[in-house]
């Protein structure tokens, strides 16, 4: 006996099916995405604050050899310097790559105390001149500064207020404190008081 056959039965997927689909793979992309872009964040502002650490180890070390505080010319009061500007010099002299020809060679025993990773196109660590003999700036991973503050009255205090996000600090036994901003070097005025990448 013969089985009657239904030729309007289909083997696709309706359309509402398909959109179904669809939108749960979108969901499931656009949470992978969120959940990724925290964990780079993350990556990114740990790499920063080891950067920090680094400078104010160097300070501390350089201030434990030679029983003074590096100086790249500003030891007058405690002061705030730029790792990409006015900053660069002390971080020659930690890096022992300062001039040498100087009638003021501050580490005449070329110790290297700051030992921080390379940078690549301005962010992410130390940019050195094309022959090595200078260093150019250092930068977070967002391409940003350093802010070095550095304690030239020799009283183990600082008390500054952080550059965009207005935060008092205030520390005590300190000879130097590194924060940088956390956010891109485009978009300075978005950063707060949780996006700092701070070495305290």
């Amino acid at each position: 006996m013969k089985t009657p056959q239904n030729k309007n039965t289909t083997n696709g997927f309706t359309l509402v099916e398909l959109l179904v689909v669809i939108t749960i793979i979108a969901i499931l992309a656009a949470a992978g995405f969120a959940g990724g872009n925290a964990a780079l964040n993350k990556a990114k502002k740990v790499s920063s604050q080891a950067g920090a650490v680094s400078i104010t180890t160097a300070v501390e070390q350089f201030y434990a050899e030679y029983s003074a505080l590096p100086d790249p010319g500003t030891n007058d009061k405690d002061v705030d310097l730029d790792s990409t500007g006015d900053g660069v010099g002390l971080l020659e002299i930690l890096a022992a790559i300062e001039d040498s020809t100087s009638d003021d060679v501050q580490n005449p025993r070329k110790i290297r105390f700051l030992n921080n990773k390379e940078g690549k196109r301005d962010r992410g660590g130390i940019i050195y001149s094309s022959n090595g003999d200078a260093v150019l700036g250092m930068y977070d991973s967002w391409g940003g500064a350093f802010y070095i503050w550095m304690d030239y009255n020799y009283d183990d205090r600082l008390d500054f207020t952080t550059k965009q996000t207005g935060t008092a600090v205030k520390l005590n036994g300190k000879k130097c404190a590194v924060y940088s901003l956390g956010v891109d070097v485009d978009e300075p005025s978005s950063a707060t008081v949780s996006t700092l990448v701070k070495s305290w």
